[in-house]
């Protein structure tokens, strides 16, 4: 039976291997220190962080993230050793809030290796904090034991340390802030590029090709441009989502693909209470089968690392992702360096009078365009393999995903079942370059969002020149529809409700879906009062979300306050929005993500451009996608401009209806 512990209080430990498992509402430093029979702490290397994050009997996570599992192995503790400290601190030199009385409060748990829980810790009381001591392990007449502490640090690690006798303590602290910066405060690292022998362990990026020598990369590594820091998803450039890490991997919503320049949202607060994990620990990686002399691995799925398989395949989708776009780099590098050359050698013909006089210019011409086609040729078989490399990658990777993260034609949706956990990312379409066309990389994003989304159902800068405006509004919509699905079907039963305001009722059709299954919070809002009701109510809970939180009351907000998340799907703006409307949905964009209110806008750029330049904050605060296949989308490696494909459901598939049948049913008695 769980202990559910309050501040000081204290329960017995009957297993020395264990976990402590910590769920917090943004990326969070987590490490731990070792005293001796005083209390005191000898020195840095009695300090587990992310900078060394492992000590005898005790690891702790690589990275600042949303979600850590610390590991403890307290038999193989050293004899001197009587107390283990579970601290907590916000990352500093990141942005986002600087004190704990900012985010929700910290839950911690601490569980045997089958996921089972011993005891629990929901941190409360905490205000101008910036690092606080969870948890002690200690021992206590030969067995060890477990202490709820709560002790916050307005000092933050520093005075934590200090306060723990640590002499050196200004300067550790300020080197594990250094080291979450250089992680680039994501909660999930990118993994290593892929290498022939199979070896996923990162490598530093070779050079870009000079003046004088073309690109010849290694087989398997996907490129010559060392990237740039990483945010916690890979497809949002400015940073991720600042982008989380991999618990016992090295911030980062894979979110790497997003508007250029496009100002992200401040960091989530997920205010549900967390859920706790009760399956056993999953095998080990699986490893491919030694591969032939001279040729690549095979590859397997999940063969990345993680904690679970769920996180093995996000990192792994991660690095196909950035392997794809090193190696259309170094391919585009070796055709820039090989025209160039070719120019150069043209030029030096030219300028030589006496290369005109008989067949000597022709021969130099000749053998300039014979090198250029070497080198291109070169260039385009070092492209070639490492294509057929990810293909291959590809072709295990994509049917051994998790419905989150699935496409919908995926057989794993046919045996779907309402979660008890809310995964780490959702799917929310494909990517490909022109020189990939057939090898799409699914596009995952971290949950909860911490942008809204704009599906843009307008003509300007669409690829899909055949199809009309009606067509591409339709399409639109039901892009919509199919990520509300897609988010609704990944949540627990309770913990995610869905508003739609559709003020013409022009969304009909494709909103069918949602509101026949009875998912939806209420009927879609039409008309003027529709509108307004429900901008009313979701600006209000913000506003009681952020005074709760400000005065560091988190956990008293009123009876019956729904704590799931909230997503508000907005048809056709701006017809029907008037000026204190738009005011709110730009509030809503701004503020919400941080507090668990989420924006889906279906409307047209230039419809919206009537507002003036006052609106354009909130096209930028949105994460644009298109309902036809369009390249607007940007990596932060190499800025390569990357066509985006939406997750649509197939023409004729019932998948959709069934997946929202059992969730509706789930529901039911979350509604009573």
């Amino acid at each position: 039976m769980t202990a559910e512990l309050v501040r000081g209080q204290n329960h017995s430990l009957s297993q020395v291997r264990l976990e402590v498992r910590v769920s917090a509402g943004k990326p969070i430093v987590a490490g731990a220190t070792l005293s001796d029979e005083q209390g005191k702490v000898r020195g840095v290397e009695w300090v587990a962080h992310p900078g060394a994050p492992t000590l005898p009997g005790l690891e702790v996570s690589k990275q600042a993230a949303a979600d850590h599992r610390l590991a403890f192995d307290l038999d193989a503790l050293p004899e001197t050793v009587h107390r283990v400290s579970v601290l907590l601190a916000l990352p500093s030199g990141v942005g986002g809030p600087v004190r704990f009385g900012a985010v929700a409060a910290p839950f911690v748990a601490v569980t045997g290796l089958d996921g089972s829980e011993v005891a629990s810790y929901t941190i409360t009381g905490l205000d101008a904090e910036s690092a606080v001591v969870a948890l002690e392990l200690y021992r206590r007449q030969g067995a060890w034991k477990v202490r709820a502490v709560g002790q916050g640090y307005a000092g933050g690690l520093a005075e934590l340390l200090t306060d723990q006798g640590l002499p050196e303590a200004q300067q550790l602290a300020g080197s594990i802030n250094e080291a979450v910066v250089q992680g680039l405060a994501r909660s999930v690292a990118a993994p290593p590029p892929r290498t022939p022998d199979g070896d996923r362990s990162r490598q530093a990026a070779t050079s870009a090709p000079g003046p004088d020598q073309p690109y010849t990369g290694p087989q398997g590594s996907a490129g010559h441009v060392a990237p740039a820091p990483l945010s916690s998803s890979p497809y949002d450039a400015a940073g991720p989502q600042g982008t989380t890490a991999p618990q016992g991997s090295p911030a980062p919503d894979p979110s790497a693909v997003t508007q250029p320049a496009a100002p992200t949202a401040g960091d989530p607060i997920n205010y549900s209470h967390p859920g706790r994990q009760t399956a056993a620990p999953p095998p080990p990686p699986p490893t491919a089968p030694p591969a032939p002399p001279g040729q690549p691995a095979q590859p397997v799925a999940g063969d990345a690392t993680g904690w679970s398989m769920e996180e093995r395949l996000y990192n792994q989708v991660w690095g196909m992702f950035e392997d794809l776009a090193r190696t259309a780099a170094a391919y585009r590098s070796a055709v820039d360096f090989a025209d160039s050359r070719m120019e150069q050698e043209l030029d030096k013909v030219l300028s030589d009078p006496r290369s005109r006089i008989g067949g000597q210019g022709d021969a130099a011409r000749e053998a300039a365009q014979a090198k250029h086609a070497q080198l291109v040729d070169q260039a385009r078989a070092a492209l070639d393999r490492d294509l057929a490399q990810l293909t291959a990658e590809a072709d295990v990777v994509e049917p051994a995903l998790p419905a989150a993260y699935a496409r919908w034609d995926n057989p794993v949706w046919h045996g779907y079942r309402v979660p008890m956990e809310i995964p780490m990312a959702l799917r929310l379409g494909d990517l490909h370059l022109p020189e990939s066309e057939g090898l799409s990389i699914p596009m995952l994003v971290r949950l909860p969002l911490e942008r809204g989304l704009w599906i843009d159902s307008g003509r300007a800068g669409l690829d899909g020149s055949l199809v009309d405006s009606d067509e591409v509004r339709r399409l639109a919509m039901d892009t919509a529809v199919a990520h509300a699905a897609r988010l609704l079907a990944v949540y627990p039963a309770g913990e995610f409700t869905v508003h739609v305001i559709d003020p013409a009722g022009s969304g009909a059709s494709s909103l069918m879906p949602l509101v026949q299954s009875g998912v939806l919070d209420g009927p879609p809002a039409a008309g003027a009062a529709g509108v307004a009701d429900v901008l009313a109510r979701l600006t209000q809970r913000v506003d009681l979300v952020q005074m709760a939180m400000r005065g560091g009351a988190a956990d008293s907000l009123p009876p019956g306050f729904d704590t799931a998340e909230q997503l508000l799907i907005v048809n056709d703006f701006p017809h029907g929005f008037d000026d204190r409307a738009v005011t709110q949905l730009r509030y809503l964009a701004d503020e919400g993500p941080a507090v668990g209110v989420h924006l889906m806008m279906v409307a047209d750029r230039e419809d919206a451009a009537a507002y003036g330049p006052l609106l354009d904050p909130l096209w930028r605060s949105l994460l644009r996608l298109t309902p036809v296949p369009d390249d607007h989308l940007a990596d932060p490696w190499v800025g390569h401009a990357w066509t985006y494909e939406p997750a649509l459901v197939p023409a004729g598939s019932q998948v959709l209806q069934q997946v929202l049948a059992q969730v509706a049913a789930a529901r039911r008695p979350w509604n009573r």
